[in-house]
């Protein structure tokens, strides 16, 4: 099957979140406070992504926040299987309840559109067989309030699970906040999207075709090659991946370990599914989506 790079970093870098709460479902703050805060810490958009709760962020009043608000929203419940599971759905869905079932409120998302994201997978007990069962677009491979909680916040395993059913699954990581006394924590997940504008529309074809990449810390700043070869920039990191299926991998690190910010890969024509992982002097870590799009 033919193949072409997936990424396209010429245009300008905007950092975002896909997974935050509000007080409008059981989060701690509102969206116009969530968005002063973090503007702060340097985000350009965010989603709404409520539990349950519809939004549209075009017709919402905050025309003038300091962030680009998107829409989204979580669902939640068992499967026909009985397994349960968390959905985080990008994009304008319409009004729906809990009362539907997952699998139907699933369908519906999709129908208008939607991504749907498979959430925390570790946190809710998913099996790798879970994982690959609804053809979810992504995975969170690193949710922050889950790994504050109880170290249940990892992905890794589950997307490398689903890249051997479906090799353009994306990674994504975020904060899934709620901003209250009981889980305070943000600002330890994101993407960073790489759009020509800053508008709703770039932003979210950027994300369906996966031209973002997720980090708990360190930044790529240039991702270029083609179907053989792979050229990165980076912030300053100590190691990086060429990721493959199974076993298959590739490292770049000095020696001693000191830090760099260049690396490059050749790309083995068969690996079915490779991405660039890379890792900073603190332990903290980045991911591109999938290389190649076949």
């Amino acid at each position: 099957m033919h193949a072409k790079f997936r990424y396209d970093t010429f245009g300008q870098w905007y950092k975002g979140n896909t997974h935050i709460h509000s007080n409008r479902s059981d989060g701690g703050m509102s969206p116009e406070k969530i968005s002063t805060l973090y503007a702060g810490a340097g985000y350009r958009f965010l989603f709404h992504t409520d539990h349950w709760v519809a939004s549209d962020s075009a017709k919402e009043p905050g025309g003038d926040a300091p962030v680009l608000w998107l829409d989204g929203m979580e669902i939640d419940g068992a499967d026909q299987a009985g397994s349960p599971f968390h959905v985080v759905c990008l994009g304008r869905v319409p009004p729906m309840d809990r009362s539907m079932g997952l699998v139907p409120a699933m369908q519906i998302a999709r129908e208008h559109g939607a991504m749907l994201i498979l959430a925390h997978p570790l946190w809710c007990g998913n099996s790798l067989e879970d994982a690959n069962r609804h053809g979810f677009d992504g995975v969170e491979v690193y949710n922050h309030v889950c790994h504050w909680i109880n170290a249940k916040g990892e992905g890794a395993a589950y997307w490398q699970a689903m890249l051997l059913h479906n090799p353009g699954t994306r990674a994504f990581a975020a904060d899934d906040a709620h901003l209250s006394d009981a889980h305070p924590g943000w600002n330890g997940g994101w993407i960073v999207v790489n759009a020509p504008t800053l508008q709703r529309d770039a932003i979210l074809y950027a994300i369906r075709h996966g031209n973002f990449y997720s980090s708990m810390g360190p930044d790529f700043l240039s991702i270029e090659g083609n179907t053989t070869h792979v050229r990165i920039k980076t912030s300053p990191v100590v190691r990086a991946w060429l990721v493959g299926p199974a076993w298959l991998g590739r490292r770049f690190a000095m020696r001693d370990e000191s830090l760099f910010t260049e690396a490059e890969f050749d790309i083995p024509a068969d690996w079915a599914s490779v991405h660039v992982e890379i890792e900073d002097a603190r332990g903290r870590r980045a991911w591109t989506n999938p290389l190649l799009v076949r």
